[in-house]
């Protein structure tokens, strides 16, 4: 019975997780950001997407010790990231008002790398959080082609909390650097793997607070 509970208690602690991070990637605005600013900030977004998915991902697949959590973990993400996307739909808003990244296809990378090099922690670390990094920009360009305008999208409804200096602007593809993806995925792919060991390093503790 007390295995059963614990491991139980294990998998609600992982939809918690998911959910507050996916309320804390909706309020730091990337969303809004990425909707907006569309190539402009691809690299950004690209950026805080992985590493946020990568530390959490990472921290409970080490946690329950079974491949397939980090997959687990982010479609509870993405499901929950569709509830608020139908909400903000029938508060009147447009159905590209809100850009759902594709977190599972990266999320699945990690869990085979770790179920291939047999639950090796430190190849994860490296391995998985590389490849997290370098896919998940790749992944989420699907977004770039599906949503309709995102100018017309950011003009037509302002956010009525919007800073100043995150005012809409024509889009310079090119002036500063010739592919966003690209250089999505290498800063993702170098910035992912200390973000992934912190994972891993929050778990040991976790370990330690619970003895």
């Amino acid at each position: 019975l007390m295995v059963w509970l614990r491991r139980t208690t294990h998998y609600l602690f992982i939809v918690v997780v998911a959910v507050n991070s996916t309320l804390l990637t909706i309020n730091a605005g990337d969303y809004i950001f990425y909707t907006d600013w569309a190539w402009t900030s691809f690299v950004v977004f690209s950026i805080s997407q992985s590493t946020m998915l990568v530390v959490g991902a990472i921290y409970y697949m080490l946690f329950t010790g079974v491949p397939g959590t980090a997959t687990y973990y982010a479609t509870i993400m993405t499901i929950y990231t569709w509830v608020a996307k139908g909400a903000w739909f029938a508060l009147g808003y447009p159905y590209d008002f809100i850009a759902v990244p594709v977190w599972i296809p990266s999320a699945m990378l990690l869990d085979l790398t770790y179920w291939a090099t047999r639950r090796n922690k430190h190849a994860a670390i490296i391995i998985g959080g590389t490849l997290v990094g370098l896919s998940l920009p790749i992944f989420n360009l699907i977004n770039l082609l599906l949503v309709r305008d995102p100018l017309e999208m950011a003009f037509k409804y302002p956010r009525p909390t919007l800073p100043p200096y995150m005012t809409p602007i024509e889009p310079q593809v090119g002036k500063f650097y010739n592919s966003p993806v690209a250089l999505g995925s290498g800063a993702g792919a170098v910035l992912s793997v200390p973000i992934a060991a912190l994972g891993a390093k929050l778990n040991t503790w976790t370990y330690r607070w619970m003895a």
